[in-house]
C-alpha cells in the first residue's frame, strides 16, 4: 500500500486518526465528526479508507481558497509514493503528467469548454425536458398498471442524466446498462475490480472514438478525435481516458442527486409546495440548495500539495497548519457547504438563500466544468417531476434508505415513491 512520505499510517504521532468514510446520521444529513473537525483547525489529519494519512479540509474559507490554490494539483511528483484514497478506479491517488499537469488542464479545458457552455446547455433545455416527460409518463403508466410503490430511483434518476450525456458525447444509448455497471464497479473503493472495470471502460471507450473516426457526428467524442490532429498530446489512449472520465462523471452524480433533491422535497413540504405552484419561477433556487444539501457519498475531492502550503488564518490563537509538499488532501464539500461561518442555519433547506455560494462544483481553476449541465437536468428533472405530480409521496420513512458506503459516489440503492399524477 502507498503511503505519504510525510504522513504514512504508521505515523507514531498520530494513531488514532479518524477513518474515512465518516457515519452518518441518516441519508439527508452528513456525519456530526466534520462539526467537530472544523472547531479544531483549518485542516486536520484523517485516515483515509486506504489506511493512509491525509489533511482533511471541511470549513468553508479554506476549503475555497485550496480548491482555488494552484500549489495543490492532482498529481505527484512520485505516484508510487503517495497516499492513497481507496482502491476505486477513479479519484483514488494521483493522476495526470505532474510535469504537465498545468498545461494538460489548460488544453482540456479549451477543448471541452464549448462543448459544455451555457449557451449549448440551453439549445439542450428542450432535449432534456423532452426525455423527463417521458420518464414520466412511464411513472404514470405504472402508477395506472397498479405497481404502486414506483422505484423512482431506477425509473427517472438513473436514465435521465445516462439519456442526456450519451447523446451529448456520442456514446450509443443501447450500452447503458454496460457502461452503468462499469460506473458501478470503477466507484468500489476496495478490492482488485476497480481496476479492472476501470481498464475495461477504457477499452470501451476507445472503441467508440474509433468509430467516431470514420462516422464523426455532432457530439464531444467527435470533437476530440478531430483535435488529435492539432495536438500530439492529445494520443488516442488520452482521449479514451477523457472520454471515460466524462462518462463516469457525466452522470453519476447528477443521478444521484436528482434522487436527493426529490427526498429533500418531499422532507420540506412547504419547499414542495411552492415548487408544484410555479414551478419554472421557483426551481433555480430550490436546485442551489439541492447542490448545497445533497450529499451521496461520504469523501471528498482530493488533491495533493506540490509546495509546503501554509492554511489557516494564523494570529494569536495559532489557527495555522502547513501541509507539507507530497501530503494528500480531501476537501469535503458537504462539510464546507454546511459551515455555519458561511451559512446561516446551515443544516436548514432554505430556497430563498441569496448569495448561496456552495462549493459542489469546486471553485478556482478546477471549477466542474459540467456544472451547466447538472444545473439543466436538476432544472428540468425536478420541475417536470413535481408539475406532472404534485401528489408525489415518499412510499418508506427516508430513515429506512442506505446510501452505497462501498462506492466512492455514494447514493441511493432506490427511491420508492407513489406516484398519484394531477386529478
Amino acid at each position: 500500500m502507498a503511503t505519504s512520505t510525510a504522513h504514512g499510517p504508521d505515523d507514531e504521532g498520530a494513531p488514532d486518526l479518524p477513518q474515512l468514510p465518516f457515519p452518518r446520521e441518516g441519508v439527508l444529513r452528513i456525519s456530526p465528526l466534520y462539526e467537530r473537525l472544523r472547531a479544531a483547525g483549518p485542516v486536520t489529519r484523517v485516515r483515509t479508507p486506504a489506511g493512509d494519512v491525509a489533511w482533511l479540509a471541511t470549513r468553508y474559507e479554506e476549503a475555497k481558497a485550496l480548491f482555488a490554490d494552484r500549489r495543490l494539483g492532482r498529481s505527484h511528483p512520485r505516484p508510487e509514493e503517495a497516499a492513497k484514497v481507496s482502491d476505486a478506479g477513479v479519484m483514488a491517488g494521483p493522476s495526470g503528467d505532474h510535469e504537465h499537469e498545468d498545461e494538460d488542464h489548460a488544453s482540456m479545458r479549451r477543448l471541452l469548454t464549448p462543448a459544455f457552455s451555457a449557451k449549448r446547455m440551453r439549445r439542450l433545455h428542450d432535449r432534456v425536458a423532452e426525455l423527463a416527460e417521458g420518464l414520466v409518463d412511464d411513472l404514470v403508466a405504472a402508477h395506472d398498471a397498479g405497481t404502486d410503490p414506483v422505484d423512482l430511483h431506477a425509473g427517472f434518476s438513473v436514465p435521465l442524466p445516462i439519456f442526456v450525456i450519451c447523446e451529448l458525447l456520442g456514446v450509443p444509448v443501447e450500452d447503458r446498462v454496460y457502461f452503468k455497471g462499469l460506473s458501478e464497479r470503477m466507484a468500489t473503493m476496495t478490492g482488485d475490480d476497480p481496476a479492472i472495470a476501470r481498464a475495461e471502460f477504457q477499452r470501451y471507450t476507445g472503441q467508440v472514438a474509433e468509430a467516431k473516426r470514420a462516422e464523426p457526428g455532432e457530439d464531444v467524442i467527435s470533437d476530440l478525435v478531430a483535435a488529435q490532429a492539432q495536438d500530439p498530446r492529445l494520443t488516442d489512449e488520452r482521449v479514451a481516458e477523457l472520454t471515460a472520465g466524462l462518462l463516469f462523471a457525466g452522470h453519476e452524480t447528477t443521478v444521484n442527486r436528482l434522487s436527493l433533491g426529490v427526498l429533500l422535497l418531499l422532507v420540506n413540504p412547504e419547499a414542495r409546495d411552492r415548487l408544484v405552484a410555479d414551478p419554472e419561477g421557483e426551481v433555480d433556487g430550490i436546485v442551489e440548495e439541492v447542490l448545497r444539501l445533497a450529499e451521496p457519498g461520504g469523501m471528498g475531492l482530493l488533491r495533493y500539495a506540490h509546495t509546503d502550503v501554509v492554511v489557516g488564518e494564523g494570529g494569536d490563537d495559532g489557527d495555522q497548519v502547513t501541509i507539507p509538499a507530497g501530503d494528500a488532501v480531501v476537501i469535503v464539500t458537504s462539510a464546507a457547504n454546511r459551515d455555519e461561518g458561511a451559512f446561516g442555519d446551515a443544516d436548514d433547506f432554505d430556497p430563498d438563500r441569496a448569495p448561496n455560494p456552495h462549493l459542489s462544483f469546486g471553485h478556482g481553476p478546477h471549477f466542474c466544468i459540467g456544472a451547466s449541465l447538472a444545473r439543466t437536468e436538476l432544472r428540468v428533472g425536478l420541475a417536470t417531476l413535481f408539475r406532472r405530480l404534485p401528489g408525489l409521496q415518499a412510499a418508506v420513512d427516508p430513515s429506512a434508505l442506505t446510501l452505497h458506503t462501498e462506492r466512492l459516489t455514494g447514493g441511493l440503492d432506490e427511491l420508492p415513491v407513489r406516484c398519484a399524477p394531477r386529478t
